[in-house]
């Protein structure tokens, strides 16, 4: 990637833009369909501008993704605590999850579509999802062994879950259903999310 050793603090204002239009753009167009082009003037900037610090889209949500990661570890701490209830730890692990998509929708958005048609994308959209599947899995293993969810295969129920997330995330923050970003209403969409996580784990069988 082209980037200046020492970028200077009107470099860093311009890469800074170019990064906020970009995700602007992502979260409105999906990255298939967004250029360059549409991500430089969205910045007010030139395409020359775009390419003194990313060499193509891809490389710029390839580092996106790099960041996500390591935010998504972060967030998924505080579902960790000791003495949380499973209803507690559930909701935080929802709200966890739904903050850093809110918080990284292009990042989301960009590397899920880019998925589709990119292996080394495929395999970031895997390791991004590895964090939560691997603490989900954990989880359903210990729920198991209090009596719940007996036949289910514990890595299964986990992709299920994330998939879920996933997908609900999207649609109300970026899809149809959602409107503007601005209007969702966290707390309903993660009492939602956590309500259903917790029925899929935990809830006795009849």
């Amino acid at each position: 990637m082209t980037q200046p050793t020492q970028p200077t603090r009107r470099g860093r204002a311009t890469q800074a833009a170019i990064d906020a239009a970009a995700r602007t753009v992502i979260a409105r167009k999906g990255v298939l369909a967004a250029t360059v082009a549409d991500i430089a003037s969205e910045a007010g900037r030139s395409t020359a501008s775009f390419y003194n610090y990313y060499d193509s889209k891809e490389a710029m949500v390839r580092v996106w993704a790099q960041r996500f990661r390591d935010e998504a570890t972060d967030r998924a701490q505080g579902a960790t605590r000791h003495g949380l209830s499973d209803a507690d730890r559930v909701h935080e692990a929802a709200a966890a999850h739904w903050h850093t998509y809110r918080h990284r929708l292009a990042e989301m958005i960009g590397v899920s579509q880019l998925a589709m048609v990119n292996d080394d994308f495929a395999r970031y959209w895997e390791q991004m999802c590895a964090v939560p599947t691997e603490y989900i899995t954990d989880m359903v293993v210990r729920a198991q062994q209090q009596g719940h969810c007996p036949d289910d295969e514990p890595r299964l129920l986990a992709q299920a879950i994330v998939s879920m997330l996933n997908q609900f995330c999207y649609l109300q923050l970026a899809g149809r259903s959602g409107g503007h970003e601005g209007d969702v209403d966290d707390e309903a969409c993660i009492r939602t999310l956590s309500h259903i996580f917790y029925r899929a784990i935990f809830s006795k069988e009849p």
